[in-house]
């Protein structure tokens, strides 16, 4: 698997257990964080080629 793709999934995951959880704030941060780096990796991956 692709690093931009393994970083989605840890980012949808951190955005779901951010919302169940009590450090919610916290980790919807984080979570968004990583989606955000992962789409920009896609993006620059799929502009070298």
């Amino acid at each position: 698997m692709s690093s931009w793709l393994i970083l989605i999934i840890i980012g949808v995951i951190l955005v779901i257990l951010g919302i169940a959880t009590e450090i919610g704030q916290f980790l919807i941060w984080i979570g968004v964080v990583v989606l955000v780096i992962s789409l920009i990796l896609a993006l620059v991956r799929r502009s070298r080629t």
